[in-house]
């Protein structure tokens, strides 16, 4: 299907509206419990648009646009939507902040025991999870947005005090999430001799390649990125003396949780208590992902130009940002070590941790970090072709643009989905594990991001078509009826082999298909993409067009008032519209000096038939 993001978020918003305020105020349900990384999903399924998308904002009852009302009608008029919102918006506040202060990032019904029998302790369920570090980053920065915009609107006292006591609990939520981030990061040093020197030997070498050339072309490779982490990381992390031994081999990202022993970060807003980390100091593919995109908000052109950050804020962005940019050129290198195979077009990615597993998902993952990194820089053309066939061969395997087989375990991918255990769980309780069950919806978003910055049209074209037969794969698992019509997952629509979900409504891959629409637009705001072939031949046209045009305005000016003297006045105007755009969209320029040859023709035809002995 085609991707129409205005209309597709539009639908998606009517179906929020018609779950959340079914009775005309919010209900958060009571399914499961309650998440921190659930709810903030949920609030940024409304919040993310409309501070992204201008014709989405909901901050000023004057503009909010008629189709955006109708659809969000439940929640109340064009005047009552934003007070609405920061009540809503103060509730997740009060609800995930403790008597001391403290923010509280539970992951909740999120967090799942490996054994079925086991039952998870009060205690692990309100254990912080990068997921709710990250979501209440980008969550954060879009309230403060919109109560920036908000407050100038309204007049009523209550209603300023209430806003001022929300961008108080959002800065200091903010803080504490960005605090956590710090904390959470770890840079993993290992022997080549260990078990997992040895798989990330493998990986790199690809049969091709002796664990001793792997080491030599690992220490070239990361020489640099490796001398920038240990001598410039401050705040929240002792990186290992072992680190400078380039005999070692090293990973870095984000584990599940906070890192065990991981030192409290120093900073001047009150935050409450730092927790202590129980995650074994071990990067997470999918964390690291996770924590990649939500970081990446803090350094966005909106946060800048409005100034979102306060002086000690700015600080820890600036130290996240250097550890964003580490982990990416890390994993980029990694993904494409070595001059011929890359090691991601082996696919399934194998981990190289204590969990050693292999997976599409993986694959992904890694994928989703090499498109932040070619987002960065300016990617080659090789770079980029090759990543779109990494993309379209996922998926060719997750099933999701070729024919599903029976009992068929690509199926797998989507549901029950793929698990991780998080390591160091059990310090608190029976070990716990992590569902990921968003592999489609992380396809489309990606597929996206790389259409964004492709400007060959082969490439582009491709992955446009991905993007589309992808999102025609996921509107298919909406919701039909009952609890979450609309919404996300049913899996079953698309794989009726699959087992039924156990939860009514995810609002993970809801949230996450609500970020794909919003990338769309941005895809859909850029300029097209400049063909130089169409650029030669309009410029041909255009200048035997204004020979033409010359020759013809050489002959007896005709009254402005007739059909012909109206006919080369537009044939001028068609002229100048297609100069002005040759350059940035010469295909509607070649499309527009076409027209003109042809009415400069029609012209030469009609003088000539009148002409004696014409």
């Amino acid at each position: 299907m085609q991707i129409k993001p205005r209309q597709q978020l539009l639908d998606i918003w009517q179906a929020i509206a018609r779950h959340s305020f079914a009775s005309g105020a919010w209900d958060w349900g009571e399914w499961g419990g309650r998440s921190s990384v659930a709810d903030a999903e949920r609030l940024l399924c409304l919040m993310y648009p409309a501070t992204e998308i201008p014709a989405f904002r909901l901050d000023d009852p004057n503009t909010t646009q008629d189709d955006v009302q109708r659809v969000l009608k439940r929640a109340g008029g064009a005047t009552e939507v934003p007070g609405n919102l920061v009540a809503v918006l103060s509730e997740f506040m009060d609800k995930y902040t403790g008597d001391d202060e403290t923010s509280a990032f539970g992951g909740g019904y999120y967090f799942v025991p490996e054994q079925p029998r086991d039952e998870l302790t009060k205690e692990q369920r309100e254990l912080g999870v990068v997921d709710s570090f990250s979501m209440s980053v980008t969550l954060c920065l879009a309230i403060l947005d919109f109560l920036k915009a908000y407050e100038t609107k309204t007049q009523r006292t209550d209603v300023k005090r209430r806003i001022q006591e929300l961008r108080t609990a959002t800065s200091t939520r903010l803080t504490a999430a960005m605090v956590s981030l710090l904390r959470s990061f770890t840079v993993n040093v290992f022997d080549t001799d260990s078990p997992q020197g040895r798989t990330l030997c493998r990986l790199l070498g690809q049969g091709r390649l002796s664990e001793r050339l792997v080491l030599q072309q690992f220490q070239n490779r990361f020489e640099a990125l490796r001398a920038t982490i240990s001598e410039s990381f401050v705040l929240g992390l002792e990186v290992e003396e072992r680190l400078r031994d380039e005999s070692q081999l090293f990973e870095c990202g984000w584990a599940w949780s906070l890192v065990k022993d991981a030192p409290e970060v120093k900073t001047t807003e009150q935050i409450g208590s730092q927790p202590e980390g129980v995650a074994h100091a071990v990067p997470y593919l999918y964390f690291t992902v996770v924590a990649i995109d939500g970081i990446q908000d803090l350094f966005s052109e909106r946060t800048l130009v409005l100034g979102l950050l306060n002086p000690e804020q700015q600080k820890l962005a600036e130290a996240l940002r250097l550890r964003w940019e580490i982990t990416r050129q890390y994993w980029s290198g990694i993904a494409r070590f070595g001059d011929d195979v890359w090691p991601l077009e082996d696919i399934p990615w194998r981990t190289t941790g204590q969990q050693r597993v292999e997976s599409e998902y993986f694959s992904l993952s890694v994928t989703a970090l090499l498109v932040h990194d070619l987002l960065s820089r300016r990617a080659t053309d090789d770079d980029l072709t090759r990543t779109v066939a990494v993309m379209e061969r996922l998926a060719e395997r997750g099933r999701i643009t070729s024919r599903v087989t029976r009992e068929d375990r690509a199926v797998l991918l989507h549901n029950p989905g793929v698990t991780l255990p998080l390591e160091g769980s059990d310090a608190k309780g029976p070990a716990m594990q992590w569902t990921m069950t968003d592999f489609s919806a992380q396809l489309l978003k990606r597929s996206i991001q790389l259409c964004v910055l492709s400007r060959n049209p082969a490439s582009h074209d491709r992955l446009l078509r991905l993007a589309e037969q992808t999102l025609d794969h996921l509107w298919s698992r909406r919701i039909g009826d009952g609890v979450g019509a609309g919404l996300w997952d049913n899996v079953r629509a698309v794989y009726p082999g699959s087992p039924a979900a156990e939860v009514p409504l995810s609002w993970s891959i809801t949230e996450r298909v609500i970020e794909c629409m919003v990338a769309a637009r941005q895809l859909y705001t850029q300029p097209p993409i400049r063909s130089s072939e169409l650029a030669t031949l309009a410029r041909a046209l255009l200048s035997e067009s204004t020979h033409l045009l010359g020759k013809q305005q050489m002959e007896p000016a005709p009254p402005h008032n007739t059909q012909e003297g109206l006919a080369l006045k537009g044939i001028e105007v068609n002229l100048r519209r297609a100069r002005q755009l040759l350059d940035e969209q010469p295909g509607t320029a070649y499309a527009l000096a076409l027209d003109v040859l042809s009415e400069l023709d029609a012209l030469a035809r009609a003088r000539n038939a009148v002409r004696p002995g014409g």
